[in-house]
């Protein structure tokens, strides 16, 4: 069984600085054909388009990064999980810069754009991906886990000497829970003892109190929280992002402790070997609400 492909009604766009280069780009999601995927389109290099599959990953040290030829789009999980979250299958994102703008930290001003585009679908199926035997990926104290199921079931824990953060967890169902509301606006977060490291590194150059939240040693030196657990549901924001690199819809039930983006890659590195073992079409199946935002 399969779920529909979709795109976006009209062309939206979006403007902002990039959190780790430090640039202006606008953003433009266009509508696409069925079949055509999830493609970057570097707009100020001839339109030179990049896949968004786990293929075309480079960079994973502090947010997840697609190139092709040595030209990459960088920061592309917030974008690529308000993407997920809605259902598309099959849109262009046409941006003139390397990386996506951070906007506020969250998915939540993509969900907004989408929301103004609209959603239709295309007259198309898509095979949804159900491994058939549990996966798993363990580094030290790091791990994450796919098993069997029939609907998307994201499980996160993290656990950080903070006084803020400390043993978070949470569990986000696509069937059952809303994304828009209770994952889409939680923000990246980062510690004012990293942002030299960081910057020294060429990374964070974008960074501000007005798109992430910031730590100090004691707490929060930008203003509340959205959510006292806000950390471990941006990780989930982060994952789905991050499994939209399968390049289609993937149900199963996925339990991640202190993992991040490069365990995630690993991760789906993991299930796409593991796809390309089973048989033709992957045993997919048709996942009521598996999109609903």
């Amino acid at each position: 069984m399969f779920a529909q492909r979709k795109t976006i009604n009209t062309t939206v766009s979006i403007t902002g600085i990039g959190l780790h280069s430090g640039i202006y780009t606008k953003v433009a999601l266009h509508p696409a054909p069925a079949g055509s995927g999830i493609t970057f389109v570097r707009a100020d290099l001839d339109g030179l388009r990049i896949p968004a599959l786990q293929a075309s990953t480079t960079a994973l040290d502090y947010a997840t990064t697609v190139g092709k030829d040595d030209v990459a789009v960088g920061t592309v999980e917030h974008l690529l999980s308000a993407i997920m979250a809605c259902g598309i299958t099959d849109v262009d994102i046409r941006i003139d810069g390397p990386e996506v703008p951070i906007v506020d930290g969250s998915s939540l001003p993509f969900m907004h754009l989408i929301d103004a585009a609209g959603v239709r679908t295309l007259g198309a199926e898509v095979p949804v991906l159900r491994i058939k035997k549990p996966i798993e990926i363990v580094d030290g104290d790091k791990s994450i886990r796919i098993a069997p199921a029939n609907r998307l079931i994201l499980k996160y824990k993290i656990d950080f000497n903070h006084p803020v953060i400390g043993r978070q967890s949470m569990q986000f169902d696509f069937n059952h829970d809303n994304f828009l509301k209770k994952i889409a606006p939680a923000r990246t977060f980062g510690f004012m003892r990293d942002v030299e490291k960081l910057r020294a590194a060429g990374l964070a150059r974008g960074g501000s109190v007005e798109n992430c939240i910031v730590l100090d040693d004691q707490g929060v030196v930008n203003g509340e929280l959205r959510f006292r657990d806000e950390f471990v549901r941006h990780k989930i924001l982060d994952l789905l992002g991050d499994l939209a690199l399968v390049g289609r819809p993937i149900v199963g039930e996925i339990t991640a402790s202190k993992a991040g983006h490069a365990m995630h890659s690993r991760f789906v590195e993991q299930i796409l070997k593991a796809a390309a073992e089973q048989d033709e079409d992957l045993e997919p199946a048709r996942v009521a609400g598996y999109a609903e935002a």
